[in-house]
């Protein structure tokens, strides 16, 4: 599902349960990761539910191309990391290192709706796949 359509489903739910109920189905959405996957180098460090992230790199056009699934043993994490991939996932690195989450998150009210340790597990995310991109930007240069 693309940011957009999310973002317009979600500013159509006025209640917080429903949002809520919406994030677990966003986090249904998601690819299934092979059991291999969720091992220590994917695990998403910061979080307190367990998340992991594949990434995977394709130069186009000269700069590379970031993909990323994810899976939580949580379901509303699971749900807040498909919005995170929805945001990140199919972008150049440097459309990645440019796009904040902090806008989105508040425009969304998630922002002021999720607890602290969740609030830190998305930041957790977002910084995994930046470093991620500027580790591919840097291997792309070189």
């Amino acid at each position: 599902m693309n940011l957009e359509d999310i973002v317009e489903d979600f500013n159509l739910l006025d209640d917080w349960e429903d949002r809520y109920r919406y994030l677990i189905e966003l986090g249904r959405t998601l690819e299934p990761l092979e059991e291999a996957a969720h091992n220590d180098r994917n695990k998403v460090l910061g979080c307190v539910s367990q998340v992991w992230l594949v990434t995977a790199v394709e130069a186009r056009a000269g700069e590379p191309v970031l993909s990323f699934r994810g899976d939580s043993d949580a379901h509303i994490v699971r749900g807040l990391v498909a919005l995170v991939l929805a945001m990140y996932s199919g972008k150049r690195a440097s459309e990645i290192l440019a796009t904040d989450a902090q806008p989105l998150f508040k425009e969304l009210g998630l922002s002021a709706h999720l607890t602290p340790q969740r609030s830190n597990g998305v930041r957790s995310m977002v910084e995994r796949i930046k470093s991620d991109a500027r580790r591919a930007a840097e291997t792309a240069t070189v």
